[in-house]
Protein backbone atom coordinates (compact mmCIF):
# COMPACT_ATOMS: atom_id res chain seq x y z
CA UNK A 1 0.00 0.00 0.00
CA UNK A 2 0.78 3.68 -1.09
CA UNK A 3 3.23 5.22 2.22
CA UNK A 4 0.61 8.07 2.23
CA UNK A 5 -2.52 6.50 2.19
CA UNK A 6 -1.50 4.35 4.82
CA UNK A 7 -1.07 7.40 6.97
CA UNK A 8 -4.24 9.23 5.71
CA UNK A 9 -2.34 11.80 3.73
CA UNK A 10 -3.21 13.03 0.11
CA UNK A 11 -0.19 12.56 -1.95
CA UNK A 12 1.45 16.33 -3.12
CA UNK A 13 1.73 16.82 -6.17
CA UNK A 14 4.82 16.29 -8.27
CA UNK A 15 5.99 19.17 -9.88
CA UNK A 16 7.50 19.09 -13.39
CA UNK A 17 11.65 19.45 -13.72
CA UNK A 18 10.79 22.49 -16.35
CA UNK A 19 8.01 24.04 -14.02
CA UNK A 20 10.72 23.82 -10.60
CA UNK A 21 12.98 25.50 -12.97
CA UNK A 22 10.76 27.89 -13.67
CA UNK A 23 9.57 28.53 -10.12
CA UNK A 24 13.46 29.09 -9.22
CA UNK A 25 14.03 31.79 -12.08
CA UNK A 26 10.75 33.75 -10.76
CA UNK A 27 11.99 34.11 -7.85
CA UNK A 28 15.13 35.44 -8.94
CA UNK A 29 17.67 32.66 -8.23
CA UNK A 30 18.28 32.53 -12.07
CA UNK A 31 17.48 34.70 -15.13
CA UNK A 32 14.63 33.79 -17.08
CA UNK A 33 15.26 32.73 -20.53
CA UNK A 34 13.02 33.54 -23.92
CA UNK A 35 12.42 29.36 -23.71
CA UNK A 36 11.30 29.53 -20.70
CA UNK A 37 8.46 31.62 -21.17
CA UNK A 38 7.59 30.48 -24.75
CA UNK A 39 6.15 26.94 -21.78
CA UNK A 40 4.32 29.93 -20.29
CA UNK A 41 1.60 32.43 -20.33
CA UNK A 42 3.07 35.38 -22.26
CA UNK A 43 5.40 37.68 -20.12
CA UNK A 44 4.08 41.22 -19.93
CA UNK A 45 7.36 43.69 -19.28
CA UNK A 46 4.80 46.44 -18.58
CA UNK A 47 3.21 44.68 -15.66
CA UNK A 48 4.76 45.58 -12.12
CA UNK A 49 4.19 43.95 -9.10
CA UNK A 50 5.03 44.49 -5.25
CA UNK A 51 4.72 47.80 -3.49
CA UNK A 52 8.18 49.48 -3.68
CA UNK A 53 8.31 48.61 -7.62
CA UNK A 54 4.80 50.52 -7.96
CA UNK A 55 5.72 53.44 -5.98
CA UNK A 56 9.21 54.04 -7.58
CA UNK A 57 7.22 53.67 -11.00
CA UNK A 58 4.76 56.83 -9.17
CA UNK A 59 7.62 59.12 -8.04
CA UNK A 60 9.65 58.35 -11.75
CA UNK A 61 6.52 59.78 -13.75
CA UNK A 62 6.09 57.07 -16.02
CA UNK A 63 2.70 56.56 -17.55
CA UNK A 64 0.97 54.10 -15.67
CA UNK A 65 -2.44 52.80 -17.75
CA UNK A 66 -4.39 51.42 -14.62
CA UNK A 67 -3.69 49.95 -10.97
CA UNK A 68 -5.07 46.63 -9.98
CA UNK A 69 -5.46 46.59 -5.56
CA UNK A 70 -6.88 44.20 -3.56
CA UNK A 71 -10.30 44.49 -2.30
CA UNK A 72 -10.01 46.09 1.50
CA UNK A 73 -6.69 46.51 1.60
CA UNK A 74 -6.47 49.83 1.85
CA UNK A 75 -3.64 50.56 4.35
CA UNK A 76 -0.26 51.63 5.05
CA UNK A 77 2.13 51.57 2.00
CA UNK A 78 -1.10 50.75 -0.49
CA UNK A 79 -3.35 53.71 0.75
CA UNK A 80 -0.36 56.37 -0.13
CA UNK A 81 0.19 54.30 -3.57
CA UNK A 82 -3.31 54.32 -4.07
CA UNK A 83 -3.46 58.48 -3.04
CA UNK A 84 -0.52 58.90 -4.94
CA UNK A 85 -2.07 57.31 -8.00
CA UNK A 86 -5.49 58.64 -7.56
CA UNK A 87 -3.47 62.68 -7.45
CA UNK A 88 -1.74 61.61 -11.15
CA UNK A 89 -5.47 60.59 -12.58
CA UNK A 90 -4.39 56.70 -13.15
CA UNK A 91 -7.44 54.54 -13.02
CA UNK A 92 -8.04 52.12 -10.31
CA UNK A 93 -9.74 49.20 -10.12
CA UNK A 94 -10.52 47.36 -6.89
CA UNK A 95 -10.13 43.21 -7.66
CA UNK A 96 -10.28 40.17 -5.39
CA UNK A 97 -7.25 38.96 -4.05
CA UNK A 98 -7.99 35.56 -7.02
CA UNK A 99 -7.84 37.61 -9.48
CA UNK A 100 -4.81 39.55 -8.58
CA UNK A 101 -3.20 35.99 -7.95
CA UNK A 102 -4.33 34.55 -11.91
CA UNK A 103 -2.40 38.02 -12.85
CA UNK A 104 0.42 37.96 -10.95
CA UNK A 105 3.80 37.09 -12.82
CA UNK A 106 5.86 37.08 -10.23
CA UNK A 107 3.50 35.34 -7.48
CA UNK A 108 4.35 38.19 -4.84
CA UNK A 109 1.80 41.05 -6.03
CA UNK A 110 1.74 42.17 -2.15
CA UNK A 111 -2.09 43.07 -3.10
CA UNK A 112 -1.61 45.23 -6.25
CA UNK A 113 -0.42 45.13 -10.09
CA UNK A 114 0.19 48.20 -12.21
CA UNK A 115 -0.09 48.23 -15.98
CA UNK A 116 2.71 50.69 -17.33
CA UNK A 117 2.20 52.33 -21.21
CA UNK A 118 4.78 50.99 -23.48
CA UNK A 119 4.83 54.49 -24.89
CA UNK A 120 4.58 58.04 -22.97
CA UNK A 121 1.57 59.57 -23.54
CA UNK A 122 1.76 63.80 -24.81
CA UNK A 123 -0.64 66.45 -24.10
CA UNK A 124 -3.46 67.92 -26.96
CA UNK A 125 -1.65 70.56 -27.36
CA UNK A 126 1.69 68.98 -28.22
CA UNK A 127 -0.76 67.30 -31.46
CA UNK A 128 -1.49 70.84 -32.22
CA UNK A 129 1.75 72.41 -31.95
CA UNK A 130 2.98 69.12 -34.29
CA UNK A 131 0.59 70.63 -37.22
CA UNK A 132 1.38 74.27 -36.59
CA UNK A 133 5.12 73.63 -36.79
CA UNK A 134 4.93 71.59 -40.45
CA UNK A 135 2.42 74.46 -41.68
CA UNK A 136 -0.41 71.68 -42.14
CA UNK A 137 -4.28 71.79 -40.96
CA UNK A 138 -4.58 69.66 -37.73
CA UNK A 139 -5.33 66.08 -38.69
CA UNK A 140 -6.46 64.56 -35.36
CA UNK A 141 -8.19 61.09 -34.57
CA UNK A 142 -10.15 60.56 -31.46
CA UNK A 143 -10.78 56.68 -30.79
CA UNK A 144 -13.91 56.51 -28.67
CA UNK A 145 -14.31 52.44 -26.77
CA UNK A 146 -11.55 50.95 -28.81
CA UNK A 147 -10.65 48.25 -26.31
CA UNK A 148 -9.07 45.77 -28.60
CA UNK A 149 -4.95 46.46 -28.97
CA UNK A 150 -4.89 44.68 -32.04
CA UNK A 151 -7.65 46.86 -33.52
CA UNK A 152 -5.83 50.12 -31.59
CA UNK A 153 -1.98 49.11 -32.80
CA UNK A 154 -3.60 48.57 -36.47
CA UNK A 155 -5.47 52.08 -36.38
CA UNK A 156 -1.67 53.49 -35.21
CA UNK A 157 0.24 52.33 -38.15
CA UNK A 158 -2.69 53.46 -40.63
CA UNK A 159 -2.50 56.79 -39.17
CA UNK A 160 1.53 57.36 -39.14
CA UNK A 161 1.35 56.38 -42.83
CA UNK A 162 -1.38 58.79 -43.32
CA UNK A 163 0.21 61.85 -41.70
CA UNK A 164 -2.48 61.91 -38.75
CA UNK A 165 -0.75 64.87 -36.51
CA UNK A 166 -1.71 62.89 -33.43
CA UNK A 167 -4.59 60.29 -31.77
CA UNK A 168 -6.45 61.08 -28.70
CA UNK A 169 -7.72 58.18 -26.55
CA UNK A 170 -10.14 58.15 -23.26
CA UNK A 171 -8.57 57.06 -19.85
CA UNK A 172 -11.83 54.27 -19.63
CA UNK A 173 -13.12 52.40 -22.11
CA UNK A 174 -9.87 52.33 -24.08
CA UNK A 175 -6.92 50.07 -24.38
CA UNK A 176 -3.80 51.66 -23.67
CA UNK A 177 -0.60 51.75 -25.33
CA UNK A 178 0.36 47.87 -23.94
CA UNK A 179 2.82 45.60 -25.34
CA UNK A 180 0.58 44.20 -28.06
CA UNK A 181 -0.33 47.81 -29.37
CA UNK A 182 3.03 48.23 -29.89
CA UNK A 183 3.43 45.34 -31.65
CA UNK A 184 0.70 45.21 -34.09
CA UNK A 185 1.61 48.99 -35.00
CA UNK A 186 5.06 47.47 -36.51
CA UNK A 187 7.29 50.76 -35.05
CA UNK A 188 4.30 53.27 -35.76
CA UNK A 189 3.68 53.65 -31.76
CA UNK A 190 7.64 55.33 -32.06
CA UNK A 191 6.70 58.14 -34.05
CA UNK A 192 2.75 58.93 -33.58
CA UNK A 193 1.78 61.16 -31.08
CA UNK A 194 -1.00 59.76 -28.38
CA UNK A 195 -2.48 61.61 -26.10
CA UNK A 196 -4.90 60.02 -23.04
CA UNK A 197 -7.79 62.51 -21.68
CA UNK A 198 -10.45 62.07 -19.29
CA UNK A 199 -13.04 63.23 -21.17
CA UNK A 200 -13.45 62.95 -24.92
CA UNK A 201 -16.62 65.66 -24.98
CA UNK A 202 -14.72 68.44 -23.54
CA UNK A 203 -11.64 67.44 -25.59
CA UNK A 204 -13.83 67.94 -29.04
CA UNK A 205 -14.50 71.17 -26.98
CA UNK A 206 -11.43 72.05 -27.14
CA UNK A 207 -10.72 71.19 -30.33
CA UNK A 208 -13.30 72.95 -32.05
CA UNK A 209 -11.98 76.16 -30.40
CA UNK A 210 -8.94 75.86 -32.08
CA UNK A 211 -10.85 75.63 -35.21
CA UNK A 212 -11.29 72.25 -36.20
CA UNK A 213 -14.40 70.26 -37.09
CA UNK A 214 -15.62 67.18 -35.64
CA UNK A 215 -16.35 64.03 -37.75
CA UNK A 216 -17.99 61.38 -36.78
CA UNK A 217 -17.50 57.84 -38.22
CA UNK A 218 -21.57 57.01 -37.99
CA UNK A 219 -24.07 54.11 -40.00
CA UNK A 220 -26.13 57.44 -40.48
CA UNK A 221 -25.05 60.21 -42.69
CA UNK A 222 -23.82 61.26 -46.00
CA UNK A 223 -21.05 58.98 -47.50
CA UNK A 224 -17.84 59.47 -46.63
CA UNK A 225 -16.55 60.78 -50.11
CA UNK A 226 -19.53 63.04 -50.28
CA UNK A 227 -18.51 64.11 -46.75
CA UNK A 228 -15.89 67.42 -46.62
CA UNK A 229 -12.99 66.13 -44.93
CA UNK A 230 -10.60 68.69 -45.96
CA UNK A 231 -8.78 71.25 -43.93
CA UNK A 232 -8.73 71.18 -39.53
CA UNK A 233 -10.71 67.81 -38.74
CA UNK A 234 -11.03 65.42 -36.07
CA UNK A 235 -12.54 62.43 -37.14
CA UNK A 236 -13.79 60.50 -34.53
CA UNK A 237 -13.47 55.99 -35.16
CA UNK A 238 -16.32 54.22 -32.49
CA UNK A 239 -15.89 50.34 -31.33
CA UNK A 240 -17.14 47.65 -33.83
CA UNK A 241 -20.03 46.58 -31.19
CA UNK A 242 -21.48 49.83 -30.30
CA UNK A 243 -19.60 52.63 -32.60
CA UNK A 244 -19.40 56.02 -31.01
CA UNK A 245 -21.22 56.42 -27.85
CA UNK A 246 -24.14 59.23 -27.93
CA UNK A 247 -23.01 62.14 -26.29
CA UNK A 248 -19.95 62.02 -28.32
CA UNK A 249 -21.91 61.39 -31.53
CA UNK A 250 -23.90 64.64 -30.50
CA UNK A 251 -21.02 66.84 -29.79
CA UNK A 252 -19.81 66.08 -33.05
CA UNK A 253 -20.30 68.67 -35.93
CA UNK A 254 -21.38 65.94 -39.11
CA UNK A 255 -21.31 62.47 -39.84
CA UNK A 256 -19.57 60.55 -42.45
CA UNK A 257 -20.93 57.11 -43.71
CA UNK A 258 -19.31 54.15 -45.09
CA UNK A 259 -21.89 52.45 -47.60
CA UNK A 260 -22.28 48.69 -46.99
CA UNK A 261 -23.69 46.39 -50.38
CA UNK A 262 -23.09 43.03 -48.95
CA UNK A 263 -24.91 41.11 -46.19
CA UNK A 264 -22.63 42.35 -43.20
CA UNK A 265 -23.45 45.38 -41.82
CA UNK A 266 -20.32 47.27 -40.29
CA UNK A 267 -16.30 46.77 -41.17
CA UNK A 268 -13.59 46.36 -38.91
CA UNK A 269 -12.75 49.42 -36.68
CA UNK A 270 -9.46 49.55 -38.02
CA UNK A 271 -10.68 49.19 -41.71
CA UNK A 272 -13.24 51.85 -41.23
CA UNK A 273 -10.77 54.21 -39.39
CA UNK A 274 -8.08 53.63 -42.94
CA UNK A 275 -11.19 54.20 -44.88
CA UNK A 276 -11.73 57.92 -43.57
CA UNK A 277 -7.87 58.95 -43.07
CA UNK A 278 -6.95 57.98 -46.67
CA UNK A 279 -10.30 60.02 -48.03
CA UNK A 280 -9.51 62.96 -46.03
CA UNK A 281 -5.74 62.74 -47.41
CA UNK A 282 -6.97 62.68 -50.60
CA UNK A 283 -9.15 65.49 -50.32
CA UNK A 284 -6.23 67.43 -48.42
CA UNK A 285 -4.37 66.97 -50.89
CA UNK A 286 -6.37 67.21 -53.95
CA UNK A 287 -9.58 68.62 -53.05
CA UNK A 288 -12.81 67.47 -52.75
CA UNK A 289 -14.91 66.14 -56.04
CA UNK A 290 -17.40 68.03 -56.89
Amino acid sequence: MDKNRANGRRPMPQRSAANQNYARKLAGKEEITDTDRRGKKEWNENQMEGRNAILEILRSGRDVEKLYVQKGNVEGTIKRIVAMAAEKGIVIQEVSRQKLDEMSQTKNHQGMIALVSAHDYVEVEDILRIAREKDEDPFVLLLDGITDPHNLGAILRTAECAGVHGVIIPKRRSVGLNATVGKTSAGALEYMPVARVTNLVQTMEYLKKEGLWIACADMKGLDYYDTDLGGPLALVIGSEGDGVSRLVRENCDFTASIPMYGKISSLNASVAAGLLMYEAVRQRRFGKNE
